[in-house]
């Protein structure tokens, strides 16, 4: 008897996990790809790697799917996507590296020049801030209905979705070239 409900407890907890549509990230198997692809200069020993430790991505794709990718549906965080406290060099637009550093909240962002700025997320007010200088600006408010509202340098603010038409809406109203029609 006592047996039997071990195995519905488990099948119960197995279907949880695998029934959930938990479709996550795979960070465990994409930084295992990520590391392999840049091994070594040579892409013929990266393959030869990929060869040799070609269980290990099963393993890694394995856990992603029954422990990793469940963790991140259920609670919005993948334990293995964390990359807090790491830096990474990004290339900005203007063709200079910046030092992106990764905090628990948002980013530090160090320029070619040395100049400090962050970008912080504070979650009870669904706010993204930019601090620079001791000054901190609000950028964007997430609304309840999808919308983001927009902080602008000239004092307006813009509801707009975050998608590709709130990105246009937001650059003609910071241009100046965006016009609404009033009945």
């Amino acid at each position: 008897m006592k047996r039997k409900k071990i195995q519905t407890a488990i099948c119960l907890v197995a279907g949880t996990v695998l029934m959930s549509s938990c479709v996550g990230s795979f960070a465990m198997f994409n930084k295992l790809a990520d590391w392999n692809k840049d091994a070594t200069d040579s892409k013929f020993l990266n393959e030869l790697i990929f060869i040799v430790i070609s269980p290990a991505y099963a393993f890694a794709g394995l856990a992603d799917i029954l422990v990793l990718n469940s963790i991140e549906f259920w609670t919005g965080d993948n334990p293995m996507a964390k990359n807090i406290g790491k830096t990474k060099n990004v290339k900005g637009d203007d063709g200079l590296n910046y030092a992106v550093k990764y905090l628990e909240n948002g980013y530090e962002i160090t320029k070619p020049s040395g100049d400090v700025f962050y970008f912080t997320y504070n979650k009870e007010e669904n706010n993204w801030y930019m601090s620079a200088d001791g000054k901190e600006t609000k950028l964007i408010h997430f609304n309840g209905d999808g919308s983001v509202k927009a902080f602008l340098n000239s004092g307006l603010t813009v509801d707009v979705t975050p998608d590709a038409v709130g990105v246009y809406q937001l650059r003609q109203v910071q241009e100046g070239t965006y016009y609404m029609a009033s009945r």
